[in-house]
């Protein structure tokens, strides 16, 4: 998944149960019975798409708090989400 549409707008599924494990975001996916660990940046791409928003709006967030590449982090962002598209956690709106 190297080139992505950064205006795609993405957004969680609803269903899920999210908590804090030390300093971590874990997910119970009440639809598959799945656990997810998502650690301390998936937790924080999460809460950010609490609400509908673009794969760019999320790039810039996560590059205003951690020294990361543009593209670096497009590539990890993408596949992140490709990841939990993928497990049926968000959909693309």
């Amino acid at each position: 998944m190297s080139m992505i549409d950064t205006k795609q707008t993405i957004a969680q599924l609803k269903g899920n149960i999210v908590s804090d494990m030390g300093g971590e975001k874990v997910m119970l996916c009440i639809k598959n019975g799945k656990y997810y660990n998502l650690g301390a940046i998936g937790g924080h791409i999460w809460e950010l798409m609490s609400e509908p928003t673009t794969i760019e709006q999320l790039v810039s967030d996560l590059m205003s708090v951690y020294a990361v590449e543009r593209s670096d982090c497009e590539e990890q962002v993408a596949s992140f989400l490709k990841h939990l598209m993928n497990e049926g956690l968000i959909e693309a709106c």
